[in-house]
């Protein structure tokens, strides 16, 4: 037989295997998408009469909000609350990240023992499973209204983020390294110092600044429920019905969400 010719029983061209094993499974699991589809549509149960009101309640809203309240007083009180805001960020980052790093490397399967990784995936899965917001009304019930609570609900919906994906990239390490420290009689912590941090460390710089940047956009919501930051005072004027100064406060976490985006991408570029 000749070398040209194709091997008896061997597909001539190579074809991606199909993730369904059999077309009827294949139509029936569209079936079963649109049917899921169709059910969830009919569960929110859309009206158009509403829509059409929200539209007519939305443009007087936006008609009241022009042009801006930007007196000195409304200034300076949108100042103080993005301040707070800020602030709040930077201190929820730092201690999350502090705290997410065991969480990680316990979340890494292949750095530890079976138990201890269920453990990390535990932690980081209670943390994935509740939302700032949620977790800002559950501190501002245990600590009372203010920073303070909004600052505990980010430090812990940090984890959730910054652990998962850097455990992640911790199961991606070159083991070879890994090996090499470990062979020369290094103990378990000079393996992580010496033959994992320096794979991830870049990659981890990245995750923080986008931590950050996720905790800046978070601290402007969570003063919805009392828990700090310019949301409160966001609150406040809607309920006073003061919708120009509404306005100043919302194009003010716009810019300050803008400027954030700009700085972290600018220092991701720098690290990479």
């Amino acid at each position: 037989m000749s070398k040209s010719e194709p091997s008896a029983g061997y597909p001539e061209t190579w074809e991606r295997p199909s993730v369904f094993y059999n077309e009827y499974v294949k139509y029936v699991v569209y079936l079963a998408i649109i049917l899921f589809v169709l059910w969830s549509a009919w569960a929110v149960r859309p009206s158009v009469e509403r829509v059409m009101g929200g539209i007519d309640a939305a443009s007087i809203l936006l008609s009241t909000m022009f042009p801006p309240d930007l007196s000195p007083i409304a200034l300076e009180r949108t100042y103080g609350g993005m301040v707070e805001s800020i602030a709040m960020a930077f201190v929820a980052t730092a201690i999350g990240v502090v705290l997410s790093l065991p969480v990680a490397v316990m979340a890494a399967e292949n750095l530890v023992p079976r138990p201890v990784y269920y453990v990390g995936r535990a932690i980081v899965s209670v943390s994935r499973a509740l939302h700032e917001l949620v977790l800002a009304i559950i501190c501002v019930v245990a600590v009372g209204l203010g920073p303070l609570a909004g600052v505990i609900a980010l430090v812990f919906a940090t984890p959730g983020f910054f652990a998962k994906l850097l455990a992640e990239d911790l199961e991606d390490i070159d083991e070879g390294q890994v090996d090499a420290i470990r062979a020369s009689g290094g103990n378990s912590l000079q393996v992580l110092l010496y033959g994992v941090a320096p794979q991830v460390i870049p990659r981890m710089v990245g995750l923080i600044i986008y931590r950050w940047d996720i905790n800046i956009r978070a601290s402007t919501i969570v003063g919805i429920v009392g828990a700090g930051g310019i949301g409160v005072t966001l609150l406040n004027s809607f309920e006073r019905y003061e919708y120009d100064f509404a306005l100043t406060i919302i194009l003010a976490i716009i810019a300050v969400v803008m400027v954030g985006e700009i700085a972290s991408a600018i220092a991701r570029r720098r690290v990479q």
